[in-house]
């Protein structure tokens, strides 16, 4: 009876391990909790970013969707609004989900193309959140290595700045990252920034001017007095420095070669 017992409990932790997320070499080759912390913290902490100088949440999902690494730039997770870390979870999914590995859009580059009449309306609402996932506690545990999305699939489609495509130093795409807690230009300085520190930027083509996933700021009214985007990837200005700042991003802070 005892070995008939002991063979019963080894078969179900068996069964067990299949069903447990495998992530392995993929994911160890992603920037970890310390080195994204490390790296969103200092650029907060430099400004010139426009905005309202907001304290951020930053999410890295892996090339399956799954979240990888959560993390804030202040001291503690209040200091950051609470609803920004879902969201940040939301843009990596976004980027990781529509980029591809010799295309890459950021979620700045969505937001033309979703409003009403654009060529891809109804997209933000094609991949729910998963809600469960999303809201997992102990909230204590929040953008700490031990937040309860680690690990899990977030899910959902956001459609403004602040979501980019992660390319490791071999130009493979890899993942993506996601960051909310300012204005969504913003949101999208600092995620280019934090991709450039962490060396994840060796993007391949996009859809901008340069050539990259940069947010693209060309929407003006029409003749109707309609506003709409010349390229079709536009996005809004959120504040009169900002424009500046993101037209120089590809100077001051220049995407890696790939080969």
């Amino acid at each position: 009876m005892k070995k008939i017992i002991h063979k019963f409990f080894h078969a179900a932790i068996l069964s067990l391990a299949w069903q447990i997320p495998a992530h392995g070499a993929a994911d160890a080759a992603l920037p970890t909790h310390t080195q994204l912390q490390a790296a969103l913290k200092a650029v907060v902490a430099a400004h010139g970013n426009a905005g309202f100088g907001l304290n951020m949440w930053a999410t890295i999902v892996n090339r399956d969707g799954e979240v990888t690494a959560i993390a804030f730039s202040g001291q503690d997770r209040g200091d950051q609004w609470p609803g920004s870390r879902v969201i940040s979870a939301q843009k990596a999914n976004t980027a990781n989900a529509f980029s591809l590995p010799n295309l890459a859009l950021s979620t700045a580059n969505l937001y033309s193309a979703v409003q009403p009449g654009g060529s891809l309306f109804g997209l933000q609402h094609s991949n729910p959140v998963d809600t469960d996932a999303a809201y997992k506690g102990p909230s204590e545990n929040y953008g700490k290595q031990n937040d309860p999305l680690v690990g899990k699939k977030i899910g959902g489609v956001n459609v403004f700045g602040g979501g980019l495509a992660l390319y490791n130093s071999a130009g493979k795409l890899v993942g993506a990252i996601g960051l909310s807690g300012d204005s969504s230009c913003t949101d999208h300085i600092i995620a280019w920034k934090v991709r450039h520190a962490l060396n994840f930027d060796n993007v391949p083509s996009g859809v901008s001017g340069t050539g990259d996933d940069n947010m693209v700021h060309d929407i003006a009214p029409d003749a109707n007095g309609h506003p709409g985007s010349a390229s079709g990837w536009g996005h809004p200005v959120c504040d009169s420095s900002e424009p500046a700042i993101v037209a120089t991003l590809p100077a001051t802070h220049p995407i890696g070669p790939t080969p």
